[in-house]
C-alpha cells in the first residue's frame, strides 16, 4: 500500500468519524469525543484538530 492511499483512508475515516460525532451532537446531545478523553482534555482536542485537519484536506483534493 502507497503512503498516499493510508493517508486518504485515515482521512476518510477521521471525517466520517467527526460527522458522526456532531450528528450525535446534535441529536442526542451525546459528545462521543468528550466522554472518551475528557471534555475540554489535551486529548478531546487533538482529535477535534485531526478532525479539522482531515476536513482540510478532503477540501483540498
Amino acid at each position: 500500500m502507497s503512503t498516499h492511499y493510508i493517508l486518504e483512508l485515515v482521512t476518510y475515516i477521521l471525517v466520517i468519524f467527526g460527522a458522526l460525532n456532531w450528528g450525535m451532537v446534535g441529536i442526542f446531545d451525546i459528545d462521543i469525543v468528550a466522554r472518551l478523553f475528557g471534555r475540554g482534555s489535551f486529548g478531546a482536542r487533538v482529535i477535534y484538530i485531526l478532525i479539522g485537519v482531515a476536513a482540510i484536506l478532503m477540501l483540498m483534493r
